[in-house]
């Protein structure tokens, strides 16, 4: 891979080189303010002026340019308008048709200009970063806040291109007036909602949408599961679309919903079943947390087994899920908790959440790459409200032969089934996509496959709101503008080790931030069945419910936060109030009220619950956009680091369950929840030291 200088200048449209960033003369300007401040010919305030009036100078002239070009294609697009106004009173099909080629000759002279956007773009953003760490000082901050803000701002052209969006819509409008619609008079703004069918919207579609970087409710479930995408994505998108098929990626989300399911249908009653296998109530913790254990070593192998296959790791991960439920359901009349444990961890074994992401991130085209991501999520909270209710429906007790079905062994057999039909439908349906082929590190892009490119560049904002990601890092340690970065820089982490020495420090915080909300969870979600009988001698199903109702407040939530809270603040400000929110939550459920209630347990446990979902999701989000470009791919990626994290924190939920059942169940609540306070603080100390430094 090449430094972005390199880069920029190979990406250059060849006719508009003059008016792009001179990159290289101001990467050369920041070294020669180094050695000037160091050798005392110039002082810090005369280094900011001046820097300060360069990139002025530099803003103006790309923007001027935009402008120019802007009225170039909306003169363009008024003699096209023209021409459409003589064929409606004199319709000519072979006309009609010329002219919707023109409109896209037009919207494909468009997408270069927003190419043009890009890349000016990044480069300012990169030059910006480069200048703060060499002299320690933050710049961008004052620069883009005093810029952004004046009434004659040059800065907004490039962050709300309102005129390039007014292009975007009117050809949008009038090729959508050309198309054939049976007769119905009503445009886009009429049906906001009808899909237009032609490939040159879909592209400025999908630019305008990456150039904006809005969030939305769409956006924020995505990046919630942590599909990541490659800063400049060099793959082909004709690829992803051979590669894409329907059915499969339904059974993707349909193993994610199962799998949901599985982990827990069984919390509202492990209590109960370990009790009848001779072990005391706190057990459950090692029930549930074994399947959880199991899952630290299949998300790896898993993961690994995606680069070849991935219908292969399906199936295997039903034969196992069926195994382990059948030897869950039978130990009850085994009399056996190992039985019972061995079974969860072969549910565990059968973990293929790391699958179903890579799915979704290597064969799903990228104009639904979001939805489909967004369905990730959805699958999850659906899965995880649908076990417990699922559990609160299985009360009975009836025998056939000498196999018992109650209400501890009915999860167990309805999960095997469930896994055996979605086996078959998995045989049947699921289509092995073609394996994808090496990417070149340092590829010579011929003119066509440049102009190729313009269809599918990913805009990045000119501020990050969080640290530099590890393409930055290679590039501030060049010593010359064509000099390349190691041939490795732009491969996938080839070790667990690999990738941790990839995570900047602020990566580092929100894989902490990630670790305390999944730990709080579980804790609140497994050990609800122990608590609330000791206190309140609620019923299993009274459990079923509390739990179902729970995870029902995933989707709602991020409703909410992903189509208003997130418009109104920024992403680090709603993680700050969430981490306080969660630490509120997590004081209210102390014990130090005699006698405890059920309204101070459930009120505590929906703050703590609801916060940590808010937290998640703009925690995954601010990590989709951080972590370095090297973690988008391959066995050890970013949404495998994050499920680590989160796993691990689980196993040693479940296990502070078990060890505080040895202090008895009177003090299994204070002792439980502790850790949680404590990580929390830490979490909260690192979140405000961390963004201190960064802003």
């Amino acid at each position: 891979m090449v430094a972005f200088g390199k880069k920029l200048k190979e990406r250059q449209i060849e006719e508009w080189q003059e008016y792009y960033i001179n990159y290289k003369l101001m990467k050369k300007k920041v070294k020669q303010y180094a050695n000037q401040i160091e050798t005392g010919v110039l002082d810090h305030r005369n280094v900011l002026k001046d820097f300060s009036r360069m990139l002025d100078n530099q803003i103006e002239k790309i923007v001027l340019f935009l402008l120019e070009q802007q009225g170039i294609l909306a003169s363009r697009i008024a003699e096209l308008n023209e021409q459409r106004d003589t064929l409606q009173d004199h319709p000519d099909i072979s006309k009609i048709t010329e002219l919707r080629e023109a409109y896209r000759e037009v919207g494909r002279d468009l997408l270069k200009l927003l190419f043009f956007v890009e890349m000016n773009a990044i480069g300012f953003r990169k030059i910006l970063k480069k200048f703060d760490k060499r002299f320690g000082y933050k710049f961008t901050d004052y620069y883009v806040k005093t810029r952004a803000n004046h009434p004659y701002s040059q800065l907004q052209q490039v962050f709300k291109h309102v005129g390039l969006g007014a292009v975007v819509g009117a050809i949008s409008r009038n090729l959508s007036d050309l198309q054939e619609r049976q007769g119905s008079y009503l445009s886009i703004y009429d049906q906001p909602a009808l899909p237009l069918q032609d490939p040159v919207v879909d592209s400025l579609k999908s630019a305008v949408d990456r150039l904006t970087h809005s969030t939305n409710l769409l956006n924020f479930l995505g990046q919630h599961a942590l599909i990541m995408q490659e800063e400049l994505p060099t793959a082909e998108e004709h690829a992803d679309d051979q590669r894409y098929h329907f059915m499969s990626l339904l059974l993707n989300l349909a193993n994610t919903f199962l799998y949901m399911i599985n982990t827990y249908i069984i919390v509202p009653t492990a209590d109960d079943y370990s009790m009848s296998l001779g072990a005391a109530a706190t057990v459950c913790g090692i029930i549930i947390g074994s399947m959880a254990v199991a899952q630290i070593f299949s998300s790896v192998y898993f993961s690994a087994w995606s680069n070849k296959s991935y219908f292969r790791p399906l199936v295997f991960s039903s034969v196992v899920l069926f195994l382990g439920n059948v030897m869950y359901a039978l130990a009850y009349d085994l009399n056996s908790i190992s039985v019972l444990l061995i079974g969860r961890l072969f549910c565990g074994f059968g973990s293929a959440r790391a699958v179903n992401r890579r799915y979704i991130s290597d064969c799903v085209p990228l104009k639904i790459r979001m939805q489909a991501s967004a369905g990730f999520v959805s699958a999850s909270a659906l899965g995880m409200a649908c076990g417990p209710a699922l559990a609160g429906l299985l009360q009975t007790k009836f025998k056939i032969y000498k196999i018992t079905f109650n209400q501890e062994t009915l999860p167990g057999w309805v999960m095997s089934i469930a896994w055996l039909i979605y086996l078959i439908w998995l045989w049947i349906s699921f289509r092995e996509p073609a394996l994808e082929t090496e990417v070149n590190c340092a590829p010579q892009e011929s003119k066509a496959e440049g102009n190729d490119k313009l269809e599918k560049g990913l805009v990045q904002p000119l501020l990050l709101t969080a640290a530099e990601n590890q393409q930055d890092i290679v590039e501030d340690q060049e010593l010359d503008e064509s000099e390349e970065a190691p041939e490795e820089s732009c491969r996938p982490a080839n070790s667990i080790g690999s990738a941790y020495r990839l995570l900047t420090p602020s990566v580092k915080v929100q894989l902490l931030i990630y670790f305390m909300l999944k730990y709080a969870m579980e804790i609140l979600l497994s050990e609800s069945s122990v608590i609330t009988t000791y206190y309140f001698s609620w019923s299993t199903s009274t459990v079923s419910i509390f739990l179902a109702c729970l995870g029902l407040t995933v989707l709602p939530v991020n409703v909410v936060v992903g189509s208003y809270v997130s418009n109104m603040f920024e992403d680090r400000q709603i993680l700050m109030a969430s981490e306080i929110m969660v630490l509120l939550g997590i004081l209210f459920s102390f014990n130090v009220i005699i006698p405890y209630s059920v309204p101070q347990y459930v009120c505590s446990g929906l703050i703590m619950f609801v916060s940590a979902e808010v937290l998640e999701g703009v925690n995954l989000s601010l990590l989709s956009r951080v972590m370095s470009s090297r973690l988008s791919r391959g066995t050890y990626n970013g949404g495998l680091l994050s499920t680590e994290a989160g796993t691990i924190a689980r196993v040693i939920a479940d296990g502070t369950i078990t060890l505080g059942g040895f202090l008895g169940q009177s003090k299994l609540l204070n002792v439980t929840l502790l850790p949680s306070l404590l990580i929390c603080v830490a979490s909260i100390i690192a979140t405000c030291y961390t963004y201190n430094s960064l802003y």
